[in-house]
């Protein structure tokens, strides 16, 4: 039997449209990782959020995330490439 724990997904910009919502609570299998939750999302949301994030960066619990192999905290923010301005 796999554990499933609450994480929030909040989502920003093209990855909020992807989602059609601002945040989701997922119920995220114990020992899962970064890969695991970008899978999940293509898989949920579709194209429309695998190009949202493919260049994308994620926060776990507010600190920057770059291995896709780190852990999933209580909190992950997806945020797709942002333009400067």
């Amino acid at each position: 039997m796999t554990i499933a724990r609450p994480v929030l997904v909040r989502y920003f910009a093209a990855a909020a449209e992807a989602a059609g919502a601002p945040e989701e609570t997922l119920a995220v299998p114990a020992g899962a990782d970064l890969a695991w939750l970008r899978a999940h999302l293509v898989t949920v949301h579709g194209e429309a959020m695998e190009r949202a994030i493919r260049n994308g960066s994620f926060l776990v619990d507010g600190v920057a995330a770059r291995d896709e192999a780190a852990g999933i905290g209580e909190r992950v923010d997806v945020l797709p490439p942002f333009a400067g301005g």
